[in-house]
């Protein structure tokens, strides 16, 4: 490879004194400073004048052909803590580790550069810009999946890429002023996306929002009667023009809409009937017991009241090897119970406390402690888990058998603070201990839920969390399946936690849920049917789970049109057979599938909770007849909210953790 321009180009070598003593045969034996010339000699990179020379011949080159190109920086998340630590020679060494990395690439990138605080600056000319971001972000990538020594030290590295075209830059100040803005941008969530120039990084205004926030708020609020009319109302009158027009549309709809409720029905039966022959975890660690991290992702205002508890359960684990326990945290302003949990951390440097600056998300808290892990397995907890004594012994099981994550049961431990908790508890014994164990032997594949979830530490530190989405863990797991990861379902490695107890906090929950799990659809599911990296039966689990469950609450709807239109048919509501046999079969085959559903929740539910038969019954009832028609109204709430771009976090609020259900 030659590095240079047309007129100084230097041949690379991997020996830095025949490098330097090449470069002063080229610029014709005079003795220079090492700072004037053209490459560094021992990190083999040209020095920022000279690269700001590079830029600005292929800046005219741009202006002259239109041929465009990119000019991209690269900075690291940790270079702070990182010379805090090591002192400020950590500068130069990483920005030959990273320069390692590109040349191993390869690639359009053909000239490289450093400044003076260690960032890696990239020339990349004649690409366009998808060109660009899939190269950087394959960069991004290698990086954060190498551990590095640096300063005899090994390390891992958070990549921060920012980049612009060198179309939009008048000169070469100015590009490498808006690349190192787009690195600041990427430093703040930690994600590995390269980062491309906009310039509301400089306080520009973003531009006209396509509502205002006061309109938008007004669209939620009258979302309930669009959801009447898109669902109810367009359809009837569509049924009714076809009709005039000669087509019966109507009682075809009929005909899906009852089928619809049946393929639902099998769907849920046949989770439950899976759920029994869900593969058992290893009895046996295929490999010892390696160091080990635990990962508390914590927004402090909300968690005070549980935090100190969730760090004590976590200081009581039980597990054979090092175990290292990261409180992630973000916080406006300081608290009181950081001094008490600065004293435990001084009591036992098991805690690590990881207040992460900057951040507004539990995803940028995990992707700032996915880098302080040492140990070979990581465990994703909220700030109100407790996990069993041996959660991290018992995970290790699956992972060392070749499994890169295993997802846990989630077990509620406020049942008895509402009934919104104790509807919560019963529900998550029917996701955890039935439908996750059950899709994951009828389908293959596992999905991580957020929480109680461990794993491989490289797998995560390659596939970091997205703040932008909000169900960062499913947007997580279609990325790792798409890599290839196997996950694992294991109903018997609990953790509890605390459940939503009004109806208000509820539906705030179930509402981000259902948006991010739409927005994840959106984003994956065609993805999903056309990559040959699954399988047949893969597909499928992944259209039910990506698609089925989007179609499932509009499909159910249906059935207000469609008696409407029957009834307009036959003249009226008491013209018509309500008697159909079809109909009634398929309405109590849909009913007994959720009986079904609650009777093996209750038979696979851990012990402390199958003693509350009470729960159960008062489940089946609530669920048959109203819960399930909330959560489908959730899940058209959601389309509407998606489609006016309100992606607001609302968190769920913690208020301590009530009474706890007693224990077997």
């Amino acid at each position: 490879m030659l590095r240079g321009g047309a007129d100084d180009c230097v041949p690379d070598t991997s020996d830095p004194v025949e490098l330097a003593a090449r470069i002063e045969a080229k610029l014709r034996r005079v003795p220079v400073p090492v700072e004037n010339l053209l490459l560094d000699p021992r990190t083999g990179l040209y020095s920022q004048p000279h690269f700001l020379g590079e830029l600005d011949r292929e800046l005219k080159r741009a202006d002259d052909s239109r041929s465009g190109g990119v000019v991209a920086m690269v900075g690291v998340a940790e270079m702070a803590a990182l010379e805090a630590r090591l002192g400020p020679r950590v500068r130069r060494e990483v920005a030959e580790r990273l320069a390692g990395v590109a040349e191993k690439l390869g690639g359009v990138c053909d000239r490289l550069g450093w400044d003076d605080d260690g960032r890696l600056l990239m020339l990349m000319p004649g690409v366009d810009d998808d060109t660009a971001r899939s190269t950087l972000q394959k960069f991004a990538n290698t990086v954060a999946g190498t551990r590095f020594v640096v300063a005899d030290e090994n390390v891992r590295l958070t990549p921060a890429i920012g980049w612009t075209p060198l179309t939009d830059c008048p000169d070469r100040h100015q590009a490498v002023d808006q690349a190192r803005d787009a690195v600041a941008e990427s430093i703040r969530h930690r994600d590995l996306r390269p980062v491309k120039y906009a310039a509301w990084m400089r306080g520009a205004p973003r531009g006209r929002r396509r509502v205002t926030v006061a309109v938008q708020a007004l669209l939620s609020a009258l979302s309930p009667l669009f959801v009447l009319v898109l669902g109810v109302a367009v359809p009837f009158v569509f049924y009714q023009q076809m009709y005039e027009l000669g087509w019966d549309v109507g009682s075809a709809a009929y005909w899906v809409v009852v089928g619809g409720l049946i393929v639902s029905a099998v769907l849920i039966v046949l989770e439950c009937l899976f759920s029994l022959d869900a593969a058992s975890r290893p009895e046996r660690p295929a490999q010892p017991y390696p160091p080990a991290g635990a990962v508390i992702a914590a927004y402090l205002p909300n968690e005070a009241a549980t935090i100190v508890d969730t760090v004590e359960s976590f200081l009581r684990l039980d597990y054979p090897n090092e175990l290292e326990i990261v409180l992630a945290y973000n916080t406006p302003h300081p608290m009181p119970v950081e001094d008490t949990l600065r004293e435990m951390a001084r009591r036992d440097p098991r805690l690590v406390l990881l207040p992460v600056a900057g951040s507004t998300s539990k995803a940028q808290n995990i992707n700032a402690a996915v880098t302080r892990v040492r140990g070979e397995m990581v465990g994703i907890f909220d700030a109100d888990h407790h996990p069993a004594p041996d959660a991290f012994k018992n995970a290790w099981h699956w992972l060392s058998h070749g499994y890169d994550v295993v997802q846990g049961h989630c077990v509620i431990r406020n049942g008895d603070s509402s009934w919104v908790a104790k509807l919560v508890g019963v529900e998550f014994e029917a996701i955890y201990a039935v439908s996750h164990p059950g899709r994951t032997r009828l389908y293959t594949f596992g999905v991580f839920g957020g929480s109680n979830g461990f794993w491989r530490t490289d797998l995560l530190a390659r596939t970091r969390m997205h703040g932008s989405m909000l169900t960062e863990d499913i947007d997580a797991t279609m990325r790792a399946l798409h890599e290839g990861a196997k996950i694992a379902t294991d109903r018997t490695l609990v953790s509890r936690e605390l459940a939503p107890t009004t109806v208000k906090a509820l539906w705030n929950q179930r509402s981000r849920w259902a948006q991010g799990w739409l927005q994840v659809s959106l984003k994956y599911l065609w993805r999903a049917m056309r990559s040959p990296a699954f399988t047949f039966r893969q597909k499928a689990g992944l259209f039910v789970l990506l698609g089925w469950r989007e179609v499932q609450p509009w499909l159910t709807l249906q059935i207000l049109p469609v008696l409407l239109y029957a009834a307009w048919r036959a003249g009226g509501p008491g013209e018509l057979d309500w008697a159909v046999p079809i109909g009634l079969l398929a309405t109590l085959f849909t009913l007994s599938a959720g009986v079904v559903q609650a009777l093996f929740a209750w038979r696979l539910a851990i012990p402390e909770l199958r003693r509350r038969r009470a729960w159960f019954w008062r489940y089946l009832f609530v669920a048959t007849f109203f819960y399930s028609h909330f959560k489908n109204i959730v899940a058209r709430q959601a389309l509407l909210k998606e489609v006016l771009r309100d992606q607001q976090w609302r968190v769920t609020p913690r208020s301590g953790g009530g009474k706890a259900v007693p224990r077997a």
